[in-house]
This record gives C-alpha cells, sequence and structure tokens, in this order.
C-alpha cells in the first residue's frame, strides 16, 4: 500500500523515489474493519484520513432522528473536517468504515510538524484539497439543479463504483430520495440501456 501511496504522492509533486520514501515512511498507514467509526457526531476531531482501499461514509442524525448520509469516500479521496473556524469544534458528521479499509491517518497536533519536515507534503495536501474541494462543489451544483433521476444519472456517470459497495438506503439518503424512489429508478435506467 505504501507503494500506491508513493506513487500517488508523485503525481502532485516532482520528486524522486527516495524522496518519496522517505515522506512515506513517517505516514501512518492503518487498516480500519467494516462498521469501524473513525468519528461520531458531537465529537471533536483529532485525526483526518485519506482512504487507499475501501469506502468510508459521512452522515448525520437530523432532529427527526434520521441518517442522513452526505458523503462517501473512497480511493484516492482526503476525509478531513473543516470546522476549526466555529466556536464548537464538534464534529457534524460520523464516518464509518462501509468496507474493510486501508487508510492514511494524520493527527492534526502534528500536521505542521509534519510539514515543516517534508516541504513537499504541504503543497500535495493544498492539491488535493483543492482538488476534493472543487469537485465537490461542482457535485452540489448539480445536485441541487437536478431531479432525483438527474441525480442518480450523475452519480452513475461520476461515481459509477458505489451503487455496488454501498447500501441502497445510504445510496438512496445521499441522492436525496427515498430507498422505493432509487429503486424505480435504477429499474427504469436499467430497462432504458437493456440491462437484465
Amino acid at each position: 500500500m505504501k507503494q500506491e501511496l508513493v506513487r500517488y504522492m508523485q503525481r502532485y509533486a516532482s520528486m524522486s523515489e527516495e524522496e518519496a520514501q522517505v515522506i512515506v515512511a513517517d505516514i501512518q498507514v492503518e487498516e480500519f474493519k467494516q462498521g469501524s467509526v473513525l468519528l461520531q457526531q458531537g465529537e471533536v476531531p483529532t485525526h483526518c484520513y485519506f482512504v487507499l482501499k475501501g469506502c468510508v461514509r459521512q452522515y448525520s442524525i437530523d432532529e427527526g432522528g434520521r441518517e442522513v448520509t452526505s458523503n462517501f469516500y473512497t480511493e484516492e479521496q482526503a476525509i478531513a473536517i473543516f470546522n476549526h473556524h466555529k466556536d464548537d469544534k464538534a464534529s457534524p458528521y460520523t464516518f464509518i468504515c462501509v468496507e474493510d479499509s486501508i487508510l492514511v491517518v494524520g493527527e492534526m497536533e502534528e500536521e505542521k510538524a509534519m510539514y515543516d519536515k517534508h516541504k513537499p507534503l504541504e503543497g500535495i495536501t493544498r492539491t488535493i484539497m483543492e482538488e476534493n474541494m472543487g469537485k465537490s462543489q461542482e457535485e452540489w451544483a448539480a445536485f441541487i439543479a437536478s431531479s432525483p433521476e438527474e441525480r442518480f444519472r450523475y452519480m452513475l456517470h461520476k461515481r459509477p463504483g458505489l451503487i455496488d459497495r454501498v447500501p441502497q438506503h445510504q445510496l438512496a439518503s445521499y441522492l436525496g430520495m427515498t430507498p422505493e424512489s432509487l429503486s424505480r429508478i435504477k429499474k427504469r435506467v436499467r430497462d432504458e440501456q437493456g440491462v437484465q
């Protein structure tokens, strides 16, 4: 897994294999079983994560007691909680592994020390976060302006693997519809495409 991380970092910064290996040697990689909770809604986050393998769900419990899924993080996606600007540093979300996962685990308190020690790491992190923010903004704009079926089609186009990786009720919540509506839309799209 660490070799994959080296290749990934080299896509974002020009560095030799040796330089990348030195950085990776200081990076903590951990395995998490399906169902592992990385952070509970209401807890103050102390870690950030990067998905090497697996799937992590982000959700919150609304005022009516329902789980509302707001994201799924899969391979090569960073999980960061941007709430340092708030007086209450508690996370508004729970993060849970939907699959057995292998994650890079970063301690927020150690972030500056890691950047000081490994100069290219800050640039890599910034580029990845900017890329993720751009994708999130694009997805949010598409979500707001679209019908449930358009959201499903957009997800099939942008993140086709999710449909087979996460439970249907969670996928429906993520798309802002009921599981029954998702079933009807999936059937209609399959029939349209001639898929059995």
